[in-house]
């Protein structure tokens, strides 16, 4: 999990901040792809069910092949998420 620049979701008739962003890999081929399931909560002890948003991403061709190779391959990932995702990891 990392903590990302607060962004407003609505959620349950409130604006609420989200404050921290899950990446989760759920599948990889090993060769061309992998699909990851990103979830944002407001607080980092909220995994208990209480996602603000959530949602797939998937990542191939060159991106995928930097993933593969990157010794923070993590750090990869969460990095190229969050720039799908228009957010901003501040720790």
């Amino acid at each position: 999990m990392k903590q990302i620049q607060p962004v407003g979701i609505w959620f349950n008739g409130a604006i609420v901040n989200a404050n921290y962003l899950n990446l989760v890999s759920t599948s990889d081929n090993l060769t061309t792809s992998a699909t990851f399931y990103w979830v944002l909560y407001a607080a980092e002890m909220d995994m208990q069910g209480n996602a603000l948003a959530s949602g797939s991403l998937t990542m191939d061709g060159a991106d995928y092949q930097t993933y593969e190779s990157s010794p923070t391959s993590n750090d990869f990932a969460y990095n190229w998420a969050a720039g799908k995702l228009n957010l901003t990891i501040i720790s």
